[in-house]
């Protein structure tokens, strides 16, 4: 297993910036396809800890899931939320980078490079 994960979708072009800097960068990651292997709720929370963001901050507002799923209420828990994540794994921000104890957005792809 590698010691570094990428959460990855391949239709993504910021995804694939991501995974080709980290190739670059001589880094072969665990690939994970999270649209086909949806993290856990469990996975999402320690995502979430190690990027140190609440769950709100990790969702695509601009999908059309977002508005289905009643996502625009603010009171919304972060329970609530991770839930709805985890069976809608469309409405992860993508792609994200895990080393360790630390894990990056790589929106823009390089700043992924702070945790290498």
């Amino acid at each position: 297993m590698s010691e570094v994960i990428i959460y990855h979708n391949p239709r993504c072009s910021k995804s694939r910036q991501t995974l080709a800097l980290l190739e670059e960068q001589g880094i072969k990651p665990d690939v994970r396809k999270y649209l086909e292997d949806a993290p856990s709720a469990e996975e999402l929370r320690l995502v979430l800890t190690q990027l140190g963001i609440p769950a709100r901050s990790l969702l695509r507002n601009k999908e059309a899931e977002f508005k289905e799923n009643g996502l625009d209420d603010l009171t919304l828990s972060d329970d609530k939320i991770i839930d709805i994540m985890t069976q809608v794994p469309k409405l992860i921000e993508r792609p994200i980078v895990i080393k360790g104890d630390n894990a990056r957005i790589g929106r823009p792809p390089e700043s992924v490079l702070e945790i290498l």
